[in-house]
């Protein structure tokens, strides 16, 4: 399955349930976010090294598996009603922050592209 297939399957999900008006670009943002959000949550309190091995407690993994489809769904259903090419949006993006985050100032370095210029950060 690629991510025309998942657009096609969420539409007739979409479609089967008269669901499209509510499927506003507006309520798919929002429930976006939302879902985003319970992801968030399963991750809040825990160490990094807690974090990392989050997937080897089996109830865990489903519900981190469980949030992440909501959160692809409501993205590739946000994606379609907009019209918009994921996959060249991404693509796009991916050359935009090439520029903004050369690897001889980003390398090893969190700072946001507009601080890396700067001397001792």
């Amino acid at each position: 399955m690629d991510l025309s297939d998942l657009q096609r399957r969420l539409r007739t999900f979409a479609d089967e349930r008269d669901w499209n008006q509510f499927h506003t670009p507006k309520n798919l943002a929002m429930a976006l976010t939302a879902e985003a959000g319970e992801l968030l949550e399963i991750f809040q309190w825990l160490t990094p090294e807690e974090a990392r091995d989050v997937m080897r407690d089996a109830r865990t993994a489903e519900s981190v598996r469980h949030e992440l489809a909501d959160v692809l769904a409501y993205l590739v259903r946000l994606a379609d009603v907009l019209e918009v090419d994921l996959l060249s949006a991404l693509s796009d993006k991916i050359e935009v922050n090439e520029v903004k985050y050369p690897v001889e100032l980003a390398r090893g370095r969190a700072l946001k592209h507009d601080r890396l210029h700067e001397k001792n950060t």
